[in-house]
């Protein structure tokens, strides 16, 4: 456990007045909660060895791209900027030159540090400018003097793993259609601290980011992709470089156009799942404390805002209360019909609930309710469909063969008159007016194919925020149980981001992306038809979209039943064979909006064991 310091206690004050009381302890005990797998050990197990890094300074490559790293210096401190340049002399891939933008010439014993390496290594160059023109400007003299084929952007105080550009070119070499690349970035500070202050240089490495491939909706949610980022330079360079009015946020906004552009240019974007940028904390860094540049999340508002326009979307783009991260609500256009699709056996107040609070809380959307009964036996639950059918916009509709959740959807859009499909439990109860503008607003996006909610238990723990591919063996709802003002890892439970599958418990579906995919496998009658009929989405190249502003109660049992007779048993088994056989790729090659560092046994974002860490 952390010190508790004059700078901490000032801190925690800081965090308190920002959130208010409430919201403070929640995520003040969240904070406290003791790591699963204690990073510090984890990450002295993962990297690579001085025999590794030897054999990775012998390889020989195909391809050699150069790699123009640039560094805008600013009241740099000494020691941080030898570290830097260090980190980037120690790297075991040969290629690069290392630009350093100084802009500080009242620093001159910076001045003096960077100029001594520069003498050093002809792979150094300084240049010095007569003022500071911003973050923005200064790194844009850099990309301006950039020689090489992808410019990569360092922090003035941060450093390197030996290995980080021989990663990225061995990506490179593998997929050279990339035009953008990251990695994935940890933080580290000085471990041995008096009064509040660094009195000694052995470095702790903390709170790892572990990233998804390219998520565009968790891009617009926070700057993500942050470190290390290398773009092709004719990409960086035909995208308008960095803009000045984005001091802050210079990075976010640059991204969004470099991917802009590079996908213009039918190149890719890339991730390195590995740990490769350390992301240094101080007192007055953004890492330690975003709250220090609250002009840069204002900038980063405008970036997404300028990113929505790029892209000819409309969008209300707020700041969270998290310095740093976003909500972008999109708008319901037009006068859409919504067909939301209710099966339902018996369970007459169950289904009363459910439609009661759904009729309360639909808001302005237009929308038509079909209730697909299957093989009810009370008296009771018909009675209540006479009473219900053809009045407030709901349908009562018969399917009579066995149940099989996929066939009895299915028959209900074959029923259904809108534009978009709304699966909904019989269990859900809607609390809040908004959440199906909310999930309409977020589907009707050109590349979005489906939209899902996050679902509460009744004792207001999680029971779906999205599903990863692998958890449990084939597929698992992350966050399960975790508490009420908890947002999890990186705030994860609470952002709209891509995911490769949501629950058909509360799923929002374009009505032609339904019929273009056939809707939902009737092989799969019980388990697994959603995450089925997303990944086939995913496979199609449209966008599954998990959306936690759209909240709403699940009152199923935590406990569910258990496959506990003979027949059961042999039709989950042949379920799960089906999701094996047909998604053999990505079970293998793992979800690409998750990371192969994180644990398929855990629904937390949890490190893997590091037993398990080198083999997958």
């Amino acid at each position: 456990m952390r010190k508790i310091t004059p700078y901490n206690i000032v801190k925690g004050i800081r965090y308190l007045r920002h959130f208010g009381p409430k919201e403070f302890w929640a995520r003040l005990r969240e904070r406290m909660e003791p790591e699963e797998v204690p990073y510090g050990p984890w990450y002295e197990h993962y990297v690579p060895s001085q025999d590794e890094l030897e054999k990775q300074k012998r390889r020989r490559f195909a391809l050699t791209p150069v790699f123009s790293v640039i560094v805008p210096c600013y009241r740099t401190p000494a020691r941080f900027a030898a570290e830097m340049i260090e980190s980037v002399r120690e790297q075991t891939y040969p290629h690069w030159e290392l630009i350093l933008v100084n802009a500080s010439t009242e620093y001159p014993e910076t001045g003096d540090v960077l100029s001594a390496y520069a003498g050093k290594d002809r792979r150094i160059r300084v240049i010095t400018l007569s003022g500071n023109e911003g973050i923005a400007g200064n790194t844009q003299k850099g990309l301006d003097a950039a020689t090489g084929d992808f410019i990569a952007l360092l922090d003035h105080d941060d450093t390197l793993s030996p290995c980080a550009l021989y990663q990225l070119a061995l990506h490179l070499e593998k997929h050279p259609d990339r035009g953008v690349i990251y990695t994935d970035e940890d933080k580290i500070r000085d471990a041995e601290h008096k009064n509040g202050m660094a009195s000694g240089t052995q470095i702790e490495h903390f709170q790892p980011h572990l990233k998804p491939d390219y998520a565009p909706d968790l891009l617009r949610s926070n700057n993500y992709i942050c470190h290390f980022l290398a773009v092709r330079r004719d990409v960086a360079q035909q995208a308008g470089g960095f803009r000045p009015g984005y001091d802050g946020a210079q990075d976010h906004d640059f991204i969004f156009r470099c991917i802009f552009k590079a996908q213009e240019m039918g190149l890719q974007v890339g991730h390195v799942p590995e740990i490769l940028y350390h992301w240094r904390v101080h007192a007055s860094s953004t890492a330690d404390n975003p709250m220090s540049k609250t002009y840069a999340a204002e900038a980063g508002k405008r970036a997404i805002e300028a990113e929505l326009e790029r892209r000819g979307e409309k969008g209300t783009v707020s700041l969270r209360k998290e310095m740093g991260f976003y909500r972008v609500t999109y708008p319901v256009t037009g006068d859409p019909l919504v067909s939301i699709l209710i099966p339902n056996k018996d369970q007459k107040e169950t289904l009363r609930q459910c439609l009661d609070t759904l009729i309360k809380t639909a808001g302005n959307v237009r929308y038509e309710i079909l209730v697909i009964e299957n093989n009810s036996t009370t008296d009771e639950i018909f009675d209540y469909y006479r009473q219900i059918d053809g009045k407030k916009g709901i349908r009562v509709l018969y399917w009579e063969g066995p149940f099989n959740y996929s066939a009895i959807n299915n028959f209900g859009f074959a029923h259904a008159k809108g534009d978009y499909i709304l699966c909904l439990n019989n269990d859900i109860r809607c609390m809040e007016t908004g959440w199906l503008a909310e999930m309409l607003g977020t589907c009707q996006r050109p590349h979005v194919a489906m939209v899902g909610a996050k679902l509460l238990y009744p004792d207001d723990t999680v029971q779906h925020a999205g599903i990863v591919i692998g958890i449990g063996g084939i597929a698992g709802s992350m966050f399960v149980n975790l508490k009420k003002g908890y947002t999890g890892y990186l705030h994860k439970a609470d952002l709209m981001q891509d995911m490769s599958a949501v629950t058909a418990a509360c799923m929002m579906v374009k009505a032609s992306v339904w019929r273009q995919l056939g809707g939902f496998e009737e092989k799969l009658t019980v388990a697994f038809n959603d995450v089925d009929f997303c990944l086939r989405a995913c496979e199609a190249g449209y966008l599954v979209v998990y959306d936690p502003y759209a909240c709403l109660y699940h009152d199923e049992s935590k406990t569910r039943g258990k496959e506990d007779t003979k027949e059961k048993v042999r039709r989950f088994q042949s379920e799960i064979e089906y999701v094996r056989t047909r998604w053999t790729r990505i079970l293998i090659e793992g979800d690409p909006y998750y990371n192969k560092n994180l644990s398929l046994h855990k629904w937390n974002y949890s490190l893997k064991d590091k037993e398990r860490m080198r083999n997958g």
